[in-house]
This record gives structure tokens, C-alpha cells and sequence, in this order.
């Protein structure tokens, strides 16, 4: 990461060796230099853990200069970012001070919209989850029950992230002037129009007194720790559902087995009814997201996510990023064809992946639907040649090494045929294979410059 750092001015931006821009006259963004290299700050305290990281090993591992680290540091310990986590000896001179994340700063909700599940989890900055609850849930009962059943979760659940000692100072979000006119914070519940804030790209402000969207400037912010209120502070609603989907506009297209979503902006809907940002993907994509932030494949370049639970669909990560595609098509894996003529799937087509391996399932026969699930994966795997197969969702829970053992058996079978070493296939961490708490990511992840992946 050490060639990372962006601008070579200051007030959080040193001259590290990836700059871009330059002087004055040349049009620099010096808010989104400044909330690059605060991210990328902020991704070495996640990821250093409770034991923190020093400044000077900040300013190797970004490229920044001491002083930009030190202006980046100063900024996060005010605005609750950061905080120190004791002293490490040093080879000369004095004992060099540490920092580390402060978790219980910030806090975004991960919703899982399933065909019949609603589950919602609290995440901390770190990922961890300090809430969860779950529900029983129609897809197919119509927006307006489907919106009202999501935003009473999410009021639950945030309460009870209060009780559970999850700090703040409230429940509300901060955003800049230029994207909702006020910056001042919004209840849970309120009426004013967020439906514009909704893209992962609007929250990069970290650093900079003006565009601190995040998490606050000293004046508007309701305080961390506040005095009486102990709901965490929330930095916006992460959706993840079934495709397919337009995840830049949180439109849905024509919901496998739900035709009467299309064109239902549900990002903008939600952002309305809860008065906080809102990110909408599909959650195949939101998994995978989650993985490669923190969880089993965070070291992998490229890695496919294949979840079955009540439908089937894949997430992918190609090059260190999701890969979305275009249109947010990508990763509609359980409707490739793989018998002419099978039998009818939701979407239209006949013979798909997800047909057969649901109909296996419904015959109580698992190794069957292991072994057609292992076929698609391996259709996969030679089209692009990924590095693993994480497999995740309930019905893969209910048997997770049959189908570890169908999958890999197909894979190592044509390995084998090739002379080639066969993709390795594990199940995902993560309850029911991480959805909800990778769409809490899709809040979190634009913090520390983990954006796509």
C-alpha cells in the first residue's frame, strides 16, 4: 500500500509516490486527496487491530510524509476516529505512541432481503457485528409491506444496539452540503429527502473541515458518548437482495420469481422513509464484498462466492475489486444453461442451474444438487480462472460438507484432465454466508478505501 498516497500538498496530503494532481492551477480536488489518504490512513488502523500501529510506520506503509500523518492522526483523534493505544519501544529515542481504530465510533446497518428472510445486523467500523435480528419475510407481499417490514427492523435493531452498549450519540448521519443541502444530522423515521445520497461514491469525506460526511465536523455532530442517548451513531442502511438489479440508481430489474419490483427504486424509497444514506446491491455481490474486506479471501485477488439458499447466484472478485459488470449483471450464475430443454426456472429459461440444483433439493437429494452446483462452478472456473470457490447460504449450511465434497470433486476432476492444480472450495465464514454483514460493508468499506472490494 505504500505507493497509495494521492496529493502532494498539505493538510493531509504528502507527497507520497502515487500523487496525482499537482499545483495550484491545475485543478486538484484537495477534499478528495485529503479523504483518499485519511482512508488510507484509516484502513491501516482497521486493520493493525487493538494493538494500533505507530505514525512513522503509517507514514512507510502509505508514503506520506511524517507531518501529513501526523495533520491525517490529529484530525481522526478529534473527530473520535482514533485514539491512542499505548507505547512501543523504539530503536532510538523515546517510546513511540500507538493508535488504534475506535470501533464503537461509527455504525452501519446490513439488511438481507431474502425471498423469505429478512435479516438486519449492526456492524462497528471493523465489521463486527453488535446486533442481529431476523424475520420471517414475503418478497412477493409488495413494495410497500416489504419497505414497512425493513424499516421497523432497522429501528429495532438499532435500539438494540443501544442497549447492548454499542456508544454514540444517537442515531444519525452526517452528510456534506453539496449532496443534501444541510449537514446537520436527521433522526431514524424523519421525512426529509435523502433519495440522492444512496451511491457508495458519495461518502468519501473523511478529512477536511468542509466535506467530513462520514462522521462529522466538530459543530454539526451529535457528540460520541453523548450524555443519555446510547444508540450508536449510524452511517447509513447497506440492502443486499436477489438480482437482477441496478446497483448505481438502487433500482431493481425484474426479481427472479418477483417480476412486480421492476423499475421500484428501493435505495431512494428507503433513504426517504429512514432519513440515512442507503446502498442497494445484489447479495451475492454484498458477500463477496464482505469477504474480500475481512474475511476469508481478504488476501486473494480473484475468488468466486456462490450462495444458495433459497435461489442461487454468485459474487465475484476479479483483481482485488467485485465485479459488478456494466449493468450490475455480473454473477447470475444460478441461470446459466446446463441442460437444453430442463425443466422451467423463474427466469424464463429452461434447464438453469438453479432449476435443477432446487429440484434436487426438494428430492432430498443434496449430492445431486453438489454435483450440478460443482459442474456451474467449474464452467466458471475455466472462464476466469479464480484463485477459490467460497460456497455460503442456508442450504449449503444444511450440508456443508456434501457440498464442499460434490463441488471439489468436479473441480479436482477436471484439474486433473488439464495437468493443473484444482481451485480449493470451503465453505464462507459468516451466518448464512455473510449477506447482511456485507452489506453493512457497503457503508463501511468507501471509509477505508475499500470501495469495490
Amino acid at each position: 500500500m505504500g505507493a497509495g498516497a494521492v496529493g502532494g500538498g498539505t493538510a493531509g496530503g504528502g507527497s507520497g509516490t502515487g500523487a496525482v494532481g499537482g499545483g495550484s492551477g491545475g485543478g486538484v480536488n484537495l477534499g478528495a486527496l485529503r479523504s483518499h489518504n485519511a482512508a488510507l490512513v484509516l484502513d491501516l488502523l482497521r486493520t493493525a487491530g487493538p494493538d494500533g500501529i505507530s505514525r512513522l510506520e503509517l507514514a512507510e506503509r502509505t508514503g506520506l510524509t511524517p507531518q501529513a500523518v501526523s495533520k491525517i492522526t490529529a484530525r481522526l483523534r478529534e473527530e473520535g476516529l482514533a485514539a491512542e493505544a499505548g507505547r512501543r519501544a523504539s530503536t532510538g529515542g523515546k517510546p513511540r505512541t500507538v493508535l488504534r481504530l475506535v470501533p464503537e465510533a461509527g455504525h452501519a446497518v446490513g439488511v438481507h432481503l431474502d425471498r423469505d428472510e429478512l435479516t438486519a445486523v449492526l456492524c462497528d467500523l471493523t465489521g463486527a457485528v453488535v446486533a442481529r435480528r431476523s424475520a420471517a419475510l414475503d418478497l412477493g407481499a409488495g413494495a410497500e409491506t416489504v419497505v414497512e417490514r425493513a424499516v421497523r427492523e432497522v429501528g429495532e435493531l438499532v435500539g438494540e444496539g443501544g442497549r447492548s452498549g454499542a456508544g454514540g450519540g444517537g442515531l444519525v448521519a452526517q452528510f456534506p452540503a453539496p449532496l443534501g443541502g444541510s449537514s446537520h444530522p436527521a433522526p431514524l423515521g424523519g421525512s426529509s429527502d435523502r433519495a440522492a445520497l444512496g451511491g457508495s461514491g458519495d461518502r468519501a469525506a473523511l478529512g477536511g473541515s468542509g466535506d467530513r460526511a462520514a462522521l462529522g465536523g466538530s459543530g454539526d455532530r451529535a457528540a460520541l458518548g453523548g450524555s443519555g442517548d446510547r444508540r450508536p451513531q449510524v452511517l447509513g442502511v447497506g440492502v443486499a437482495l436477489p438480482g437482477p438489479l441496478d446497483h448505481r440508481r438502487g433500482v431493481l430489474h425484474r426479481v427472479t420469481g418477483f417480476p412486480e419490483w421492476n423499475g421500484f427504486p428501493l435505495r431512494d424509497v428507503l433513504a426517504r422513509r429512514l432519513s440515512l444514506p442507503v446502498v442497494v446491491d445484489k447479495d451475492t455481490n454484498a458477500a463477496a464484498l464482505g469477504l474480500a474486506v475481512g474475511g476469508e479471501a481478504g488476501a486473494l485477488a480473484s475468488f468466486a462466492y456462490l450462495h444458495f439458499g433459497a435461489g442461487l447466484g454468485g459474487g465475484l472478485v476479479i483483481g482485488g475489486a467485485v465485479h459488478r459488470g456494466a449493468r450490475t449483471g455480473a454473477g447470475e450464475f444460478g441461470h446459466q444453461v446446463v441442460q437444453l430443454d430442463g425443466p422451467p426456472c423463474g427466469c424464463g429459461n429452461r434447464g438453469c442451474v438453479e432449476a435443477l440444483c432446487l429440484a434436487a433439493v426438494a428430492r432430498g437429494d443434496a449430492a445431486e444438487a453438489a454435483r450440478v452446483l460443482g459442474t456451474a462452478a467449474g464452467n466458471l472456473v475455466a472462464l476466469l480462472d479464480v484463485d477459490l470457490v467460497l460456497l455460503g447460504g442456508r442450504t449449503v449450511a444444511a450440508a456443508p460438507e456434501t457440498f464442499v465434497r460434490g463441488v471439489a470433486a468436479v473441480l479436482d476432476e477436471r484439474a486433473g484432465r488439464a495437468g493443473e492444480d484444482p481451485v480449493p472450495v470451503r465453505v464462507a465464514p459468516g451466518e448464512g454466508g455473510g449477506v447482511a454483514e456485507g452489506a453493512a460493508q457497503l457503508l463501511l468499506a468507501p471509509l477505508f478505501g475499500r470501495a469495490e472490494g
